[in-house]
């Protein structure tokens, strides 16, 4: 489902996915699976534009979007593939911040033989699947895009567009803190303040607060923590059985592989996620020197230069033993 790589300046990109808008009608909307702050901050932009625009719409995730994310306008009109799940299927699709059609999950199978896909995302591993591509690995979130397209397309932003614009903004770059937050980011992000978004309420909801189960979580999982190569490496482990004992979900997960990554002299950190008994999920978090997006590509996965990931099918112990060995490769 890949294409042909794009090679039109971001300009004529942006006029090609407003054209593709503008031409179009009852788009299906969709994210990646398991989505973070972008992918559901994505979402609800691309909503709120289509609706100022007057154009009608669906949203669809595979799972269940978390809760932590019920800020968002339009959140409960996010279909489930697990619950409401639409019954008909879609021509014309905008699909944000994934990096390839697989990442979308099932919701593929609401998309009509003949669907026209305009993909927006800001990946540098995107394959550029699709039929209109506005994608612009450079950019901090996929949500920066989507503000740049709101402005090609004349359409002010709202509290409610700029509140969603700030979430993906806030989360891709871990606080304004990570490397991609470029004056370009804050600039934007003064805008968005101006307009009257919570910043300082976004980010206690969406960075600092944390979950029973996830410190019921971390208290195990640290029990994981694993070195290799010199320190260089590390890591830990969530097994099915512990997810299964303390009841915490996916999204109970989020941050925990800050813990190895931030550790003095690491260069790579992972967490390792068993969902099943043949199955294992592994996010890799880089401090510069290592290209993980490139080894998660190895494993059929992607992502950017410093944080990525992928799914691994095998044993647990099978599937550390070898992608830990994989990444040791970039220290020999």
């Amino acid at each position: 489902m890949s294409g042909p790589r794009e090679t039109r300046s971001y300009a004529e990109q942006l006029a090609a996915a407003r054209a593709f808008i503008e031409a179009n009608d009852d788009f299906l909307v969709v994210a990646h699976v398991n989505p973070d702050g972008d992918a559901a901050g994505s979402t609800a932009a691309v909503g709120l534009l289509l609706e100022r625009l007057g154009k009608t719409y669906t949203m669809a995730n595979e799972g269940v979007m978390p809760d932590k994310f019920d800020h968002l306008a339009g959140f409960g009109r996010i279909a489930s593939m697990d619950g409401d799940r639409p019954e008909r299927r879609f021509r014309c699709v905008i699909s944000v911040d994934c990096a390839d059609a697989s990442r979308i999950g099932r919701v593929r199978e609401l998309f009509a033989d003949d669907a026209r896909i305009l993909n927006i995302d800001h990946h540098a591993s995107n394959d550029h699947f699709g039929d209109v591509r506005l994608i612009r690995p450079d950019a901090a979130a996929t949500v920066e895009l989507l503000y740049d397209l709101a402005r090609e397309m004349n359409v002010p932003p709202s509290l409610e567009f700029a509140t969603a614009v700030y979430t993906g903004l806030l989360t891709d770059t871990g606080g304004f803190r990570y490397s991609n937050t470029t004056p370009k980011v804050l600039r934007i992000a003064a805008e968005l303040l101006e307009i009257g978004v919570s910043g300082d309420r976004l980010a206690e909801r969406l960075l600092e607060r944390i979950s029973f189960s996830h410190v019921t979580v971390l208290k195990q999982a640290l029990g994981t923590l694993s070195f290799d190569y010199g320190r260089k490496l590390s890591w830990i482990v969530v097994s099915a059985e512990l997810m299964r004992q303390t009841g915490a979900t996916s999204e109970d997960l989020d941050g925990l592989i800050l813990y190895p990554r931030n550790i003095e002299g690491v260069e790579v950190g992972l967490l390792f996620k068993q969902t099943d008994e043949r199955t294992v999920k592994v996010s890799f978090r880089s401090n510069g020197n290592v290209d993980v997006a490139a080894i998660a590509k190895t494993f059929g996965g992607g992502g950017h230069v410093r944080a990525s990931g992928c799914t691994v099918a095998g044993e647990l112990e099978d599937v550390v033993g070898r992608v830990t060995k994989e990444v040791g490769q970039s220290f020999l």
